[in-house]
């Protein structure tokens, strides 16, 4: 299978299964678009009658770049055939019963209010709750226990409002960091806050210890106060935006995101990203779509969905021009390494969620992802019994982007691996579905990443 699409002035073809990536001139792009279709004769006819205006387009020239694609086919770089769905599953299986990430839920209360919360104000449609040291001890020793060979093990600090059980945080990484190294571990640490907590004993602790910080800003004042308000229905940018200036000031250059919902109110996201750019200095940022029910105020429209599928080649388009100014900013949809990115049996198996990865409510329950939390059917077990319901855990096992009826025939099921299954089951009411959205925009969000590989590339 291959793809092909024209984007800023590239002719990109993709040959799905190999990975390779060929940028073409329009007529081999034309080309190549023929070859499994069409004779050598009716595509040097086809050309020939297209480009009759153009003196460098020959007869002799199209047969020899018809010789050329039949090279890279045989030598496997084009029209490669499909020998992974074989290997659906196999990565899992072998992986065996081994945890290597938690998502710590320390605090199911949260002190904004945000509309489109999908966690329902920090409750997951439960009770608030703070996460006591046992419950979170047991977790980190649960991880262990069940985290194999496996020396890393990452650990997501999350809510509701982690920085609302703070004591606690610090107390689980005091705990970690007591007993890694005589376990024969090495724990990173994620804390995601929504800021309004922050002060210098958080700024000081977490650029010490957390190995990314994900920080929660929606763009604009008037954006972001349009949905992340306190319970007064207060905005929050005034109190939040100085202290994340601050942090990452301080950060000296580690990990972090600026990470922001888009929604109705601004589908022209850019206009978000580049003010946290440009007028906060803000270079590692992220945007993601709302994900909520199709009659929310906040969900994104069909109309709304063309506009974002523009702004992301606007985006793309201007993170080339600020390379090139010496000014780069990073954008976490648009990371792609095409050289030493993931095996193929991670790219079809996906994120783990289920099997490799858990979330911990307060109460110590496991369940696949956060996302999946305060619904009881897609509860595994919890951290002191280990996961129970065996059936569901293999259920996600063998989720991959070959057990989705609808991922058949898609040229990106290789990178994102069949998708969330959160969003899939929240759309479709099953893990096997398709978020059909998302689908379009994470398409969309590839093909101009794999372009501004292209444009670095042939500006070398």
């Amino acid at each position: 299978m291959i793809h092909q699409y024209q984007l800023n002035g590239y002719n990109i073809v993709l040959d799905t299964c190999s990975g390779s990536i060929h940028v073409v001139d329009e007529v081999a792009y034309d080309i190549i678009g023929l070859y499994e279709t069409h004779t050598p004769e009716e595509i040097v006819a086809a050309m020939l009658e297209k480009y009759h205006a153009r003196s460098d387009v020959t007869g002799k020239d199209i047969e020899a770049c018809i010789e050329d694609v039949r090279g890279l086919k045989e030598a496997g770089k084009l029209f490669t055939p499909d020998t992974f769905a074989e290997m659906a599953g196999t990565f899992k299986e072998r992986s065996g019963d081994v945890v290597k990430a938690l998502c710590l839920h320390v605090a199911h209360t949260c002190n904004l209010n945000c509309a489109y919360c999908f966690a329902s104000q920090g409750k997951y449609h439960g009770d608030r709750a703070l996460m006591s040291f046992e419950v979170g001890k047991q977790a980190l020793d649960f991880l262990m226990e069940h985290s194999g060979t496996r020396r890393n093990l990452e650990v997501d600090f999350f809510g509701g409002e982690p920085l609302m059980n703070w004591e606690v945080v610090k107390r689980l990484v005091g705990y970690a960091r007591s007993v890694e190294k005589e376990r024969g571990k090495n724990f990173r640490f994620t804390l995601t806050t929504n800021g309004m907590l922050i002060d210098d004993e958080v700024i000081d602790f977490v650029n010490r210890e957390m190995s990314n910080v994900v920080l929660s800003l929606d763009g604009r004042k008037e954006i972001n106060d349009r949905t992340r308000v306190d319970y007064a229905g207060n905005g929050s940018y005034e109190r939040i935006v100085p202290k994340f200036q601050k942090l990452v000031a301080a950060r000296g250059g580690r990990n972090y995101y600026i990470r922001g919902t888009f929604t109705h109110a601004n589908p022209d996201f850019t206009r978000d990203i580049f003010h946290m750019a440009d007028d906060l200095g803000f270079t590692e940022l992220s945007m993601e779509p709302v994900v909520c029910a199709p009659g929310d105020a906040a969900a994104l429209n069909d109309a709304d969905l063309e506009i974002v599928k523009e702004q992301y080649e606007i985006l793309a388009k201007d993170m080339l021009r600020r390379q090139k100014e010496g000014r780069p900013i990073t954008f976490y949809h648009y990371m792609l390494d095409l050289t030493e990115g993931p095996c193929i049996y991670k790219r079809i198996s996906g994120c783990g969620s289920g099997t490799e990865y858990m979330a911990v409510t307060p109460w110590g329950d496991l369940y696949p992802c956060h996302q999946f939390v305060g619904e009881e059917a897609y509860k595994l077990g919890d951290v002191w019994n280990g996961v129970q319901n065996t059936a569901l855990r293999e259920e996600f096992r063998a989720c991959n982007a070959y057990a989705r009826p609808d991922c058949d025939g898609c040229w990106a099921r290789l990178y994102c691996s069949g998708g969330c299954a959160a969003n899939a089951y929240h759309a479709t009411g099953s893990i096997r579905g398709v978020y059909k959205a998302g689908c379009e925009l994470f398409r969309k969000r590839i093909e101009c990443a794999i372009m501004m590989k292209a444009a670095r590339e042939t500006a070398l």
